[in-house]
């Protein structure tokens, strides 16, 4: 198989040339800066089923019918444009200049490219989300995030109050695939989880692929969130930011040393830590706590046919308390992007990136002093070509080559601290993914995509092998023997097969029936105690004992447009099933063991769910609809007695109501509610007692239990300033968190009550009364925020 995708990688660029396809050029451009307008819809008015996209530099190529035809030119928010093609036309480049509507940054929706995209398009669960959508969705502290907009999304589940992680469809947290222009993000967390890196102001748009994954895209077993970094203005400066309750931002963009190139720098700050300051206490005054993230792009057009650009983000978290202890984590991703038009129906994209994921805690003290730290990497090159042999025919292919590097896990103690030192070896990868996508109308009713993916993944050196008694990696196991290997030297081989098929078929112009079929190998996986995700997190990759994890998707789903694309109606159905997938013993510590694998155990598991979605597209309102019914098992030996349990985002019903409101060209209004089953967890059966201590007793089956059902409502209130003709605009935004204060419960702890008061301390007083209890901890209830956003 590896020598045939070798033939294909190298021998389809000579084929290509047998064919030529006659097209028209030309570019899109907004009004009235006369920027490039990257994803505009161009297709012809005779055939709007069939069409392309503008390119980030606004340039498109369509194959031309039968002249002269009219051209139709159309983009969400923009007034849609229309011109008469001659046969003359076809030798130059034309020029459309698309004019901004009045109410267009007001929607919320979820939209495709194409109105009707949904219907007539292969996506099966996929969701193109635009910026502004993200921007008017109510927000903890006012805070715009782009992760947290996913949750309210079919198929989405969240970890718990406030927090970014997302379980999609019955995988875990490090199951998704999160890239910023190419490069991944290994936590894409600010304040432990409560807000995601991504200024949203930076961005220009996410593609979420959940169902229907192609064949060029991999690496994670249950989704790809793909965001990119929004690119300078060409011809004037220009910026945007904002000064919300917390943390304020600024977004500056315009032509760098020419109009053939362009900038972005964007950052973004809290200033919790100099709230901290002005407190009269002192033990409060000396604490830390702030996070920031800087972010900057550069393109260039090297001329007609070339462009490159050059992406870099890096966001930094600390929490410090009274100069002893401190806690912090860094991400810094970097990219080069390289875009080629080989031929009008052929282009090629190079994509090289490095992601550098780095955390430490620092605890001063002459007794007990430490530095724990740990350092991951992952560098990567991906090519890819797209072949455009006609309107209904797209094949792309190409290579993705990554090397993981996870550092040593490392404790070092401070001069004369009791500590002893601990550290880990280091654990290698290197990744190779050939793939072949190929997507084909076959007739007004019937669409196909197939593809192959080819992984091969070798573990290699500096690292080590323990070999165990009987060859089982266990806690009581014995180690008899260690081998050592040296840098790039071979340790471990997998290879993997990754086939994937999607199928439309047309039942009439409104609706259509579509299903695919998905294999996804994943060589990296996260063990860890929480579900949330924590910065602290271990990531494992394949070796050894711990085989790679292997998913299967099966999808289904009925798509209905209605009221001439006004409404949009879908209902998707799904099954997964998941080999390999690793959970920890009872009581299992990974944090610094060498032997991770002792502490781990792999199973199987298995998912299915239905998801519902009503949207209304146009209109003063806006908004949608969804519901999701899901399930989700392990089944992995010495684990809850051998039998299927849930892991703790097993959440059975989700619900999600997103409503937008525009009263006029300056009043908006926007709410959202949540509701979902609580999660599933294990409450102790029972108490014992160590050194006059009442512990909580576990029985032996896994997540039998489950918080309270979980629900929310949020809304916010924007008021835009009046319009002048002045260079700044700026807007208020009013946002209420938790409108009627329900207190959802973040956790539980069981303890110990003594005279019926949960805050006595028996060292100031006698014990008369002794009972066990149960103390509930929430987070947020009623929770206002502020916001002043502008632009000039």
């Amino acid at each position: 198989m590896l020598r045939l995708s070798f033939i294909i990688l190298f021998l389809l660029p000579i084929v290509l040339r047998a064919q030529e396809t006659r097209v028209l050029e030309g570019y899109v451009f907004e009004l009235p800066l006369e920027s490039s307008l990257l994803g505009a819809n161009i297709y012809w008015q005779s055939n709007p089923q069939s069409g392309v996209v503008s390119d980030i530099d606004g340039k498109f190529s369509i194959p031309v019918i039968s002249l002269p035809a009219t051209l139709v030119i159309s983009f969400v928010g923009f007034e849609t444009a229309s011109r008469q093609i001659t046969a003359k036309d076809v030798t130059n480049s034309v020029r459309f200049f698309l004019k901004p509507e009045d109410l267009s940054l007001q929607e919320i929706i979820v939209r495709e490219r194409i109105p009707d995209q949904n219907v007539r398009g292969l996506d099966l669960g996929k969701s193109s989300v635009p910026i502004e959508t993200i921007k008017n969705i109510p927000a903890l502290f006012g805070e715009v995030d782009l992760l947290r907009s996913l949750q309210l999304l079919p198929g989405v589940q969240t970890a718990g109050e406030g927090t970014t992680g997302l379980f999609v469809r019955g995988g875990s947290a490090d199951q998704n695939l999160v890239q910023l222009d190419g490069a991944p993000i290994y936590n894409p967390s600010h304040f432990f989880g409560f807000f995601s890196v991504f200024n949203p102001d930076a961005l220009s748009g996410v593609d979420f692929y959940k169902g229907n994954i192609p064949a060029n895209l991999g690496g994670r077993i249950s989704s790809v969130i793909d965001i990119g970094l929004k690119e300078g203005n060409y011809q004037k400066l220009k910026g945007e930011g904002g000064i919300g309750t917390i943390s304020s931002r600024l977004t500056v963009d315009g032509p760098l040393f020419s109009d053939k190139s362009s900038f972005v720098l964007s950052g973004r700050r809290t200033y919790a830590d100099v709230f901290l300051r002005l407190s009269g206490d002192e033990n409060i005054r000396n604490n830390s706590l702030y996070f920031y993230d800087l972010s900057g792009k550069f393109a260039f057009k090297l001329g007609e046919k070339d462009k490159l650009t050059v992406s870099s983000y890096y966001g930094s978290d600390f929490l410090g308390i009274s100069a002893q202890f401190g806690f912090g984590w860094d991400n810094w991703i970097s990219s080069v992007n390289w875009n080629r038009i080989i031929r009008d129906d052929f282009f090629l994209d190079v994509n090289a990136y490095h992601s550098y994921y780095k955390y430490q805690v620092n605890f001063e003290d002459p007794d007990s002093g430490f530095l724990w730290d740990n350092v991951l990497e992952e560098t990567g090159l991906k090519a890819s070509w797209t072949w455009l042999p006609n309107e209904k025919t797209t094949l792309i292919w190409g290579f993705h080559s990554q090397l993981y590097r996870f550092a040593p896990v490392s404790l070092r103690p401070e001069p004369g601290s009791v500590i002893e030192p601990i550290a880990t070896n280091p654990r290698n990868g290197l990744q190779n993914n050939f793939f072949v996508n190929y997507s084909k109308e076959l007739s007004n009713r019937i669409s196909v995509e197939a593809g192959i993916r080819v992984n091969t993944y070798n573990q290699i050196g500096r690292g080590v092998q323990y070999i165990y008694e009987n060859d089982i990696p266990a806690p009581e196991s014995a180690i008899l023997d260690t081998i050592r290997f040296g840098n790039f030297e071979h340790m471990k081989f997998f290879s993997g097969l990754e086939p994937r098929l999607a199928v439309r078929y047309l039942i009439d112009d409104m609706t259509s029936l579509k299903a695919s079929y998905n294999r996804t190998n994943q060589y990296i996986q996260v063990a860890s105690n929480s579900s949330a995700g924590l910065p602290l997190d271990r990531w494992i990759p394949a070796g050894f004992y711990i085989p790679p994890i292997v998913g299967d998707q099966f999808s289904l789903g009925i798509f209905r447009n209605l009221q001439n694309n006004a409404w949009e109606l879908s209902l998707e159905g799904y099954y997964k099933n998941f080999q390999n997938i690793i959970d920890l013993r009872q009581g299992a510590s990974i944090i610094f063991t060498d032997n991770v694998e002792t502490e781990i155990l792999a199973g199987r598991g298995y998912a299915y769910g239905a998801e519902f979605l009503l949207k209304k597209n146009v209109g003063k309102t806006t908004g949608w609809f969804s519901y999701t019914y899901s399930r989700t098992w392990r089944v992995i030996e010495g684990i809850s007695e051998n039998l299927p349990f849930n892991p703790r985002f097993d959440r059975p019903h989700d619900l999600a109501l997103v409503v937008n409101h525009q009263f006029d060209k300056r009043w908006s209004a926007a709410l959202t509610f949540i509701y979902t089953t609580g999660q599933a967890v294990t409450f102790p059966i029972g108490t014992y007692q160590v050194d006059n201590q009442r512990l909580p007793l576990y029985g032996p089956l896994r997540n039998e239990d489950r918080f309270p059902d979980y629900h929310r409502m949020d809304a916010s209130v924007t008021w835009k300033n009046r319009d002048q003709g002045k260079k700044w605009r700026g807007s208020w935004n009013l946002s209420i968190y938790n409108l009627y204060g329900r207190k959802n419960p973040f956790s539980y702890q069981f303890t110990e009550i003594l005279n019926d008061d949960i805050r006595f301390d028996p060292s100031m007083g006698s014990v008369t009364s002794r009972r066990p209890g149960v103390v509930m901890t929430y987070l947020f209830t009623f929770l206002p925020a502020l916001t002043y956003n502008f632009e000039f």
